[in-house]
Parts: C-alpha cells; structure tokens; sequence
C-alpha cells in the first residue's frame, strides 16, 4: 500500500523528502537530506509522516551518523573494541511517527547500522525495501569440479583480488580472506554449514574476470550449481536497531541483505513485524540475506509480534527471543551485589533499571530461589554493574549464581510465516510470558526448526518458559540426528524430574514430515502436552521411526499428555 492510498488525521504533519535536497533515482548520497527530514521532524509536536516519493535512494558511509552503541549478541573486546556505529538513518527521540516508503528501494553502501531507533515511541516504517550495495556475504557458485581442482563463477556484486594465490574478497571499505562457510542447495533450497574451500585451497587462479579455480591436493567433493557463501565472522554493525523503544512497527518492509546482526530489539517494548520480507531481491540473483540472525530481541517487553512474513537465506537463526543472565561476582553489602556479563559478545548495557523485579537463580539447576528488586544500578565498566536492592540479597548464593530481569521478558507471538534456507534454527525463545508459534512452515532447517533452551553457562541466554503453545504448523525434513525437530533443551547440570526448569508447553495439530531426526526431544519440563499431531516418516531417506515411542524422547519429564497422534509414512 502506497502513500497515497493512506487516509491521515488532518492534525498530521507531512515532510517530504525530496524537499531537503534529493531526488529518487539521481544516485546521489541522499543521507544528508534524510538528516534533514528528520530533524524537521523532530521539530513538530504532533504526528508527522515523513514521506519519500517512490524510487531508489543511495546512503554513503562518508556522511552517516556516528556513535557508540553496546548491542546485545554482536562482538567482544578483542573482535571490534570500537563499538562506534556507522549509521544511515537515525531515528532519536522521536514520537508519533510514520516512514512512508512508498515501495522506495534504500541502497547502502559500505558498513552500515541502516537504521537505528533509539528513545522512540510510536513509530512506523513501512512500504521500504532497504538493500546493500555490495554484500558482505560473498557468493560463487561452483561450475565444474576436476581432479584436484574445482570451477567457480564469482557473483557480480562478490568482488575480489587474488594476493599470492590467495583469494581475498573486497568489498566498499572492507576486505577479508578467512572465515564461515556455508553451501546452498538450490535443488533443495536448503544451506548448510561447512570448512571454507577457500581457506582449504592451495591456491587460486582466475580464469577469466569472474571465474575462479581453486587448487586442493585432493580431490574436492563438491557439486556443480551450488553456491559458495563466505563471511568474515564480525558483528561491527547490525541491520537494524531499536533501543529503549516502544510501540514500534515494521509493515510490508522487505529487508534484502542484513550486515551483522540483523534486526535486533534491546529493552524495548510492543514491537510489530508484520509482511516483512526478509529474503534477496529476485533481481539480483543472490542467495543470501543475512550475515547471521534475522530477527533477534534481547531483553524486550509488552508484545513481540512476527507475523505474516516470508524469511529465506540467513546465516544464523531466524527469530531468537532472550534476556540475558548476569553472574553474581561479589557480594558488597546485605543488598548490594555486583554482577558480570559473561559472554563475550554481549556487554557494555545496563541490563538492570530501578523498580525492576529479579530472581537469583542456581547456575546447575537453573532452579529460582529467591527474589528482589532492583533500587539503583551502577556501571562500573562495560563488563560489570552494582546492583542496590531493595531488600537484602539470599543467603547462600552461589559463585556461578545468576540474577534474571523479570520484569524486561515479552509476550511473543510468531504466526503465519514462512522459513527457509536457514542453516541452523527457525524460532529460539525462552520468556516466561505467553508464546504463540502458530501456522508456520519450517522448511529444511539444518538443525530444530524451534528450539527452547536456557542456559547459565555458555551463552547466558535467560530465561525460563511457562505457557508455549506450538500449534498448526508445518515442519518439512528439519533437523537431523543430533537435531530434534522440536527441542526443549534446557542446559541445566543438575536435573531432577521433581525441579523442573520449563513448564507449561503444548504442542498441537502440527504436521511433522521427517526422515531420520527426532520429532521431539523434551528435558526437565512440567506439564508437556503433544496432542493431535501427524507425524510424516520416510522423504528422500528411509523413516526411522517405526512407532511413536521412537519418535519422542524425555527426560526428566512429568505430568506429559502424548495422545492422539498419528504416525504414517510419506507417500
């Protein structure tokens, strides 16, 4: 829907863009006057729709925005200690807003956080697809294959040199030689993870501008007509951003190449994304959207809806929804504690506001045993913060306990929606509000198409889950053997039957087409319900599960309802 088939209040306020200095289509760095616009914008105390004529708008790095920002899930100290953001659009304290695209096309050239929102309340972007101008996956797909040696054609926006027989990809300000690898199939559309062929080289020749000879001494196992997929592995920038946000809105938004991380929501609340189309450009015959996630919210609240959307070509998961465990290092006074974040790529945020509620909780078990509320917090560095409780901390805490912000986790609501491509998994969430994941297709995810984990030790990715309802999707050959379709999978140590970690999951009239993975894999979970579900056995290899009972596994379960389901072979 475009601009003009909308009807406005008469209060609201219109700003064109191409009133502060930019035409559509002129190839010109149209930052400047998007800086403008919105600063005009800013400006007025009513509604404004900010709107840009249809066409295609180009964002150069030179006169982007820049500033610091410590984002959840992106890179350590020692990857990328500057955390400076290199920004096209800047959305800062800004209410009541509307980006009207009007199906426009925004190229960004470079490194770029593409848009940021930061403090905004009341915002939509909608009817915009946004692109890179030269990805920082790189592509090449594989034409002949001989001994010792294998054929590629290099994509035309994969652009690379040839160094001492050494194959480095450049890009607009970025160069790299060495990192993740992943194959495509588009036979099966499905990509898979894998060593890089380029690192394994010998050697690499070109050809003939765009075609490239990789030298091994073996002979390569590939297949002419899949497709190479090649990045660098650093998250200095992420796709999208909104921080300490609300109510915000992404509608008919189609984002076409994702750097870093993709979109990403961090304390923030009530955010919507719905007809987003989050996959290549067909026009461009690439393959790949995403450097890593798609849709990745770290400790938000109110609703996070996705909804009606078609998602294909990632690097890492899908949708991952989290809050973040902070280990209790020290303990000052009777309610004072200091705590760390302790992965690697997430610090530098408060993670913790006054008048937050907390639960303290045993790092083996995974167990809550005592609750507070936060009264002041302190960031002492980027890795540590002193909390000031209201109440005097639990005896008895432990060296690896963690503290969860209870009050920071989300209602989630995935429906309607399309994955595929994607190497790893379609949904992760763990929050303790209400979960819908209703009327998706999961297609060939390599690994869960819906994963539920929890975890105080690796990724610190809090927290417990109560009431999940997986309902009328269709799962189509996920996983594997090591990777049930469904997985409930908490990282607890210690596991007792009698302390549960999650409760409360019921899944229902699904279909579930497998060949050899596990449908369902369950640990340290009250109350599980798997009810009216079909289970498909059989596809392109022989099905594994003769009954049901080889289909399911549990452990330390209880209270479980598995009835009415039916298990029939693929026709």
């Amino acid at each position: 829907m475009s601009f003009a088939e909308h009807t406005f209040e008469s209060s609201t306020t219109v700003i064109r863009l191409t009133d502060y200095g930019i035409l559509p289509d002129s190839g010109l760095d149209a930052q400047p006057a998007m800086t403008k616009a919105i600063q005009a914008a800013s400006e007025i105390a009513g509604p404004v729709l900010l709107d840009c004529p249809k066409g295609c708008y180009h964002f150069y790095p030179e006169e982007a925005v820049r500033e610091p920002y410590y984002i959840s899930n992106t890179t350590s100290e020692v990857e990328n200690p500057d955390v400076t953001k290199t920004i096209g659009i800047l959305l800062k304290s800004l209410h009541n807003l509307t980006l009207e695209g009007n199906d426009s096309l925004f190229i960004f050239h470079g490194k770029q956080t593409m848009l940021l929102l930061d403090n905004c309340k009341n915002v939509e972007i909608r009817n915009l697809h946004t692109d890179y101008a030269r990805p920082t996956v790189t592509e090449m797909t594989i034409t002949e294959s001989g001994t010792h040696y294998f054929d590629v054609q290099a994509h035309p926006d994969s652009h690379y040199e040839i160094r001492d027989g050494k194959l480095f990809w450049i890009g607009e300000g970025w160069s790299f030689s060495e990192g993740p690898m992943q194959t495509y199939d588009p036979l099966r559309n499905t990509t898979w993870r894998m060593d890089n062929w380029s690192e394994l080289a010998e050697s690499v020749e070109e050809l003939e501008p765009m075609k490239l000879r990789l030298h091994f001494d073996h002979q390569p196992e590939v297949v002419p007509g899949h497709v190479l997929q090649s990045r660098d592995g650093i998250r200095d920038q992420v796709g999208v951003f909104i921080v300490e946000s609300s109510n915000i809105t992404f509608t008919e938004v189609g984002l076409h190449f994702l750097h870093g991380l993709g979109v990403v929501g961090q304390f923030s609340d009530n955010l919507t994304f719905q007809r987003m189309d989050i996959s290549p450009r067909s026009e461009t015959g690439r393959t790949v959207t995403g450097f890593a996630d798609f849709i990745h919210m770290s400790s938000c609240r109110g609703k996070l809806k996705v909804a009606d959307s078609r998602f294909a070509g990632s690097h890492d998961d899908v949708v991952n929804v989290h809050g973040t465990y902070l280990r209790i290092v020290e303990q000052l006074s009777a309610n004072t504690v200091k705590v760390r974040f302790m992965h690697h790529q997430t610090y530098g945020f408060l993670a913790f506001h006054p008048g937050d509620e907390i639960e303290f909780v045993r790092s083996g078990s995974l167990i809550t045993y005592a609750t507070n509320e936060v009264v002041e917090v302190k960031l002492v560095n980027p890795r540590e913060l002193v909390l000031t409780l209201a109440h005097p901390a639990p005896e008895g805490m432990g060296s690896h306990d963690v503290i969860e912000n209870v009050t920071w986790t989300p209602e989630v609501e995935v429906v309607n929606n399309h994955f595929a491509r994607v190497p790893s998994r379609g949904v992760l969430v763990t929050t303790r509000r209400k979960v819908e994941i209703r009327d998706n297709v999961f297609e060939r995810m390599q690994m869960s198409a819906i994963l539920i984990a929890l975890d105080a030790d690796s990724w610190f990715e809090s927290g417990k889950v109560e009431d999940v309802t997986i309902a009328e999707n269709h799962f189509i050959e996920c996983g594997g053997i090591e990777h049930p379709v469904i997985f409930i999978s908490p990282e607890n140590t210690e596991v007792e039957e009698s302390a549960p970690v999650h409760q409360g999951i019921v899944i229902k009239n699904n279909r579930i087409e497998t060949s050899e993975a596990l449908v369902l894999s369950v640990k340290s979970t009250r109350g599980l319900v798997f009810r009216s579900n079909e289970i498909v056995t059989g596809g392109e290899s022989i099905g594994c599960h003769s009954s049901l009972a080889d289909a399911i596994r549990l452990t330390a379960c209880s209270e479980v309802d598995i009835q009415d389901n039916l298990l029939n072979e693929l026709e």
